[in-house]
C-alpha cells in the first residue's frame, strides 16, 4: 500500500481530527497522471472527517501528481509549498487547504504531532 492510501485510511479510520474542530466543508484531491485521475474526497464537519474515493463536487479541489501528493503525505514536501510553486492547483476554497493542511505531517525531522503522525503512517 502507498503512503498516499495508507494516509487517507488513517484519517478515515480516526474518524475525528481535533485540530479541525472548527473546521466544515468537502474536499476532493485529484492525483492526475496521464489520462487517469484518482480521487479523495474528504467530508470535514467540525472535527469529524470522513474518507472516500468518490469524485464529487467540493468546496476546494486539489489537483497534483501522485508523486508529488506522495511527498506531501510522507512529510517530505508542504502542499502551500507546492501551490506557490505552481506544482500543484487549488480551486474553490483556498481557507479550507490552509486549515486541513494542519493534518499532514511535516518534515520528518521536525517534532510535535505532524511528526508522530509521519511515524505511525511508516
Amino acid at each position: 500500500m502507498d503512503t498516499t492510501t495508507r494516509f487517507f485510511e488513517e484519517i478515515d479510520r480516526r474518524g475525528y481530527e481535533p485540530r479541525l474542530a472548527k473546521t466544515a466543508g468537502t474536499m476532493r484531491v485529484d492525483l492526475q497522471e496521464g489520462p487517469h485521475t484518482t480521487h479523495w474526497f474528504l467530508k470535514i464537519e467540525h472535527g469529524r472527517i470522513a474518507v472516500s474515493r468518490e469524485n464529487q463536487e467540493a468546496d476546494t479541489v486539489i489537483g497534483t501528481s501522485p508523486g508529488l501528493f506522495e511527498d506531501i503525505a510522507a512529510g517530505r514536501e508542504h502542499g502551500i509549498a507546492a501551490i506557490l510553486r505552481g506544482d500543484m492547483t487549488v480551486s474553490g476554497d483556498a481557507r479550507l487547504l490552509v486549515q486541513v493542511e494542519r493534518i499532514f505531517p511535516g518534515d520528518p525531522d521536525a517534532r510535535g504531532p505532524r511528526r508522530k503522525f509521519e511515524r505511525e503512517v511508516r
